[in-house]
């Protein structure tokens, strides 16, 4: 009997290859990624046994950052080491960081040709977007009497006390009650961590000492030299850092760096959120759009490359750095409990922030309390795809207002 050929080795150019056709096809949010991941590399291309991938997805929910973005870095890590992951995320961030650069540089030409109506289109469905997030983070991550009583306290205490370090504080708080309160939280099915080979100890080390490294030293840095481009560097990295719950997320965090410093005005940065409902690939690459646009640094496109590649290698180094201790921390029942203590506290963090800036800037009549309805019923009844429900109320808008 003729041995079976061997299994030719899938190099960076195949994963690039592979996550570029998910960038280009992935529409509908991080959830609805997973799942096309989960046909392309668990059915299809059997990269990643389905065990492994339930494992991945816990790990990617356990960091902070964009949770598909981070699954498929390290899907790409366990193929083809470091330059797997670098490829996966290259292919799959490309095409929606393109568009929104080009939207950055073409928004202006657009309203000066067709008006400016068709932004509060846009604006009407990111609140949308928005609030669906919330209803669904919610019943997923905000059960039970302890879970969402975090979730209501993070919502008020930043009602009434906003700004980045109170994001921060509420974060810390919900993962320390968490891992107190909630130690008991179910650990699931734990099979073998199979990515954890691609990385040894020391690597994995090394990666969690540059983390920690520019997270403390990029700010420093940039006020020593007086550099606004490390500047929009340690901003953009910094919130990549902080972000736990996903691209829905980044919202709050990157408005108030930015609109707070009034790097970008409120109504360019909601239309920039709004148009990346409508593209496929991370929701994440709404950086490149505010990169771009943004009045403080280089702008443009060195601009959108900087916040783009800053708000995405926190993922890079942090599944580098916890792969190979994956294994082992997620049967401790205090991790399990941070973990969903930092899941309820970002339910109220969304809720915050769909409330401020996003109503308080959305809604300029009582007919806007309307529309936001109608297209939340788009999207959570009808189920809709959001990219058809931001194009049809862009383009609604910029018609009949």
């Amino acid at each position: 009997m003729d041995a079976a050929p061997p299994m030719k080795a899938v190099t960076a150019l195949d994963v690039f290859l592979a996550f570029l056709r998910q960038g280009l096809i992935s529409f509908g949010g991080p959830v609805a990624h997973i799942g096309y991941f989960r046909r392309e590399f668990v059915e299809r291309r059997g990269w990643v046994s389905e065990g492994a991938f339930a494992d991945l997805i816990a790990l990617c929910h356990f960091l902070p950052g964009p949770a598909s973005s981070q699954m498929g870095m390290a899907i790409g890590l366990r193929q083809a080491g470091l330059p797997g992951a670098l490829a996966a995320f290259a292919g799959f961030t490309l095409p929606a960081a393109a568009a929104m650069m080009l939207f950055a540089a073409y928004s202006p030409v657009i309203s000066m040709r067709f008006g400016t109506e068709w932004i509060h289109g846009l604006k009407v469905a990111a609140a949308a977007v928005v609030l669906q997030a919330v209803v669904q983070m919610a019943r997923n991550l905000a059960t039970g009497p302890i879970r969402a009583g975090l979730a209501i306290g993070a919502g008020l205490g930043l009602f009434f006390v906003q700004g980045p370090a109170a994001q921060i504080a509420t974060l810390v708080a919900g993962g320390a009650f968490g891992a107190l309160l909630l130690r008991n939280a179910p650990a699931g099915e734990l099979p073998p961590d199979e990515a954890s080979s691609a990385v040894d100890a020391q690597s994995a080390v090394i990666a969690l000492a540059i983390f920690a490294l520019l997270l403390v030293g990029l700010p420093l840095l940039a006020s020593a030299l007086q550099n606004t481009g490390l500047g929009l560097a340690s901003v953009f990295y910094r919130t990549g850092s902080l972000v736990f719950g996903g691209g829905h997320v980044v919202l709050p965090l990157l408005e108030r760096e930015v609109v707070g410093r009034g790097w970008l005005d409120e109504q360019s940065f909601l239309a920039g959120y709004g148009v990346m409902q409508a593209l496929p690939g991370p929701l994440f690459s709404f950086a490149a759009f505010v990169g771009y646009r943004q009045d403080y640094g280089p702008g443009g496109i060195v601009g959108g490359l900087i916040a783009l590649f800053g708000i995405f290698l926190p993922s890079l180094l942090l599944v580098t750095g916890v792969l190979p201790f994956w294994d082992r921390l997620k049967r401790e029942g205090w991790a399990r409990g941070l973990m969903a203590g930092v899941g309820a506290t970002v339910v109220g963090i969304l809720a915050a922030a769909l409330w401020d800036p996003v109503i308080i800037t959305t809604v300029e009549q009582p007919a806007d309390w309307a529309l936001i309805a109608a297209a939340f019923i788009f999207l959570q009844i009808a189920k809709l795809p959001p990219w058809l429900v931001v194009i049809g109320f862009a383009v609604a808008t910029g018609i009949f207002l």
